[in-house]
């Protein structure tokens, strides 16, 4: 191998996995976000240990008592909506985890931007955007 080979090689990654929390109260949004997401969100982040949770309180519990790379949480969820639990969440846990809203329309914009979310991805759920939504805030989150 040349030496120009060897730099274009990328590095072992010291993390293998990282660990998401998927938050909404129907199954069939929690299993579009896995399909949608896959193993991998692209080539160059870890493989995804996925948790599901379709209540407020596991969330909270889990966030409490466990470490989470990323949180996505279903803005549309009834009786305690992603919204509102991610801006609980921010106030609430040290050293919160980045979260990710699903919002119904584009225009609930502001209110993820209200509840502290670092990332947001509108409904009808592109898997391309929600792939390359999740990568970005993983790799922001590695960069730290």
């Amino acid at each position: 191998m040349t030496a120009a080979h060897h730099e274009s090689v990328p590095a072992l990654k010291t993390q293998e996995t990282v660990s998401v929390l998927l938050y909404s109260d129907d199954y069939t949004t929690r299993d579009d976000v896995r399909v949608g997401v896959g193993r991998r969100a692209s080539a160059d982040t870890p493989l995804i240990e996925w948790t599901e949770a379709a209540t407020a309180a596991a969330v909270l519990d889990y966030v409490h008592n466990r470490h989470y790379d990323l949180v996505m949480l279903d803005g549309e969820t009834t009786k305690f909506g992603g919204m509102g639990l991610c801006r609980t969440l921010k106030s609430e846990v040290y050293k919160c985890p980045p979260i990710m809203l699903l919002i119904a329309r584009p225009q609930d914009a502001w209110l993820a931007a209200w509840s502290e979310a670092e990332s947001v991805v509108s409904y009808p759920l592109d898997p391309f955007e929600l792939q390359e939504s999740v990568a970005a805030v993983l790799r922001a989150r590695a960069a730290r």
